[in-house]
């Protein structure tokens, strides 16, 4: 069966001593380009199209959030490129600013397994940019890996899969949308309060109360439960990037395999036709069900005046999966029985497993007083330093399982990437999620970076730069029915 190359991008969340929103752009601007290790500053911005919908037609524009319009009022800005200060590392991920965020962006995966070790690594170079950053500035400098600020300012944890251009958006929507409501349950960081509708001490997701429409190309405002951007990240003609911008940014790395891994499954079960179908009456409001309710057989209102709930949806979504996909899913399948068995006995057995259940568990034993206070205890728990973040505590006192599932092996084009950046820097133009460009003699030469393309190790045995570029060449060429 074909591989789904995967990715995810996190925009984390920073508090910098002395430091307020009015100098938010600068300051992650300055923080990413603190990172102390190598890397390439030389990313190619050809290939995006971030106005480009799968529903065949182009944006005039994107919609802007009128919060973060009032704190870049009278910024000043330098290049786009300077701006954003894209770092591409030496193994194959992307490192910027995304408006006053830092994101990290992983190199590209083939499994779930893979893509949250992937992510986990993430964390590190963000540990290791902070504590840069903090020695060089002399500021106390904190990192949050999660979606809001709780002042009504939401940033993104973004998921990519690469699928066959033939899907289309019909049958991506309709194969993907319930999943993304339905893991809500058992994937949600968690969250104190409220920034929408009616007030409530606690829900499962950060991102829910900032979903407006069930389908744009929208990401900084007027979100999106299904995102429609068509920028593939590979040649058009052949590829899809389906661009999940619904998720939230998870702390405990079994909460990020799942939630890649349901959304692996609805591909490839849509791939051959087999994925259930749940015509969801309106997925904005089922997301903020689902997050409110705190349990996983709330109410999801169907076309024609049928009703389902999320466990029915990934119950029958596993199951499809167990009968069509062989035994490619089969721990997925495993795990998630075990887990709808002990939330549905008692939310508290969950605690090793699902961030929410955790992130509950700290806040209620901790018994605070208002919701902000509940607020700041939900920020701790998403604070990436060891000796400092909540979450973390919990996993120094062995109340977090520890991440077992093995990654399925393989490298993908983000190894040359990260070669590349490496070793070839003085020979590169540019570099992007889908091609490489180099500077020969000759003239430049853009290759492209194949999507599909196991890359060999011998690779990295490789010394000089046009050998680099013949093997390229010659894994352009490679057809999967040799």
């Amino acid at each position: 069966m074909d591989r789904v190359l995967c990715g995810i991008e996190t925009e984390y969340g920073i508090a910098l001593e002395g430091r307020g929103a009015s100098t938010q752009i600068e300051d992650s601007k300055h923080f990413v380009r603190s990172y102390p290790g190598e890397v390439l500053s030389l990313w190619d911005y050809r290939h995006e199209s971030p106005r480009n919908d799968l529903r065949g037609f182009r944006l005039d524009q994107l919609a802007f959030d009128p919060v973060d319009a009032k704190f870049d009022a009278g910024e000043v800005r330098g290049l786009d490129s300077e701006t954003r200060s894209d770092r591409i590392l030496t193994n194959g991920a992307r490192f910027y600013n995304d408006h006053g965020h830092p994101e990290y962006s992983t190199p590209e995966a083939w499994c779930a397994a893979g893509l949250t070790r992937e992510d986990a690594l993430g964390e590190q170079i963000l540990l290791e940019t902070a504590r840069a950053y903090a020695e060089s500035t002399g500021l106390r400098t904190q990192v949050y890996k999660n979606n809001t600020d709780f002042h009504g300012a939401s940033y993104g944890t973004h998921e990519s899969y690469l699928c066959p251009r033939e899907l289309g958006f019909d049958r991506l929507f309709a194969a993907v949308t319930p999943i993304l409501v339905a893991r809500i349950a058992y994937t949600g960081a968690g969250k104190a309060g409220a920034e929408e509708g009616a007030a409530i001490p606690f829900q499962t997701s950060q991102r829910a109360d900032f979903f407006v429409e069930a389908a744009n190309a929208e990401t900084l405002y007027r979100r999106p439960v299904f995102n429609t951007r068509d920028e593939p990240h590979a040649d058009p003609a052949h590829w899809i990037r389906l661009h999940v911008i619904a998720g939230d940014a998870n702390m405990n790395p079994w909460s990020t395999w799942l939630k890649v891994s349901l959304v692996q499954i609805a591909i490839q079960l849509e791939k051959i036709g087999r994925m259930p179908r749940y015509a969801i009456k309106d997925p904005v409001r089922a997301a903020k069900q689902v997050s409110r309710s705190l349990e996983s057989d709330a109410r999801i209102e169907l076309d024609g005046g049928r009703w389902t709930t999320a466990d029915a949806i990934l119950d029958s979504t596993l199951g499809a999966a167990s009968q069509f996909l062989g035994g490619e899913f089969a721990d997925v399948i495993e795990f998630w029985s075990d887990l709808r068995g002990d939330l549905r006995a008692d939310w508290t057995r969950a605690i090793d497993r699902v961030d929410w259940c955790a992130k509950r568990y700290v806040i209620e034993s901790a018994e605070p007083e208002s919701i902000p206070a509940a607020q700041a205890i939900d920020l701790e728990y998403c604070n990436i330093d060891p000796e400092e973040g909540l979450y973390h505590a919990l996993e120094q006192m062995g109340e977090i399982r520890p991440f077992t599932p093995e990654p399925v092996s393989g490298l993908t084009r983000a190894a040359l990437r990260g070669y590349a950046a490496k070793h070839f820097p003085s020979h590169l133009v540019a570099a992007c999620w889908r091609s490489l460009t180099f500077r020969r003699e000759q003239g430049t030469l853009e290759i492209e970076l194949r999507p599909d393309v196991e890359v060999p190790p011998s690779i990295f045995e490789i010394l000089d730069v046009e050998s680099f570029i013949e093997t390229l060449l010659e894994l352009n060429s490679w057809n999967p029915t040799d």
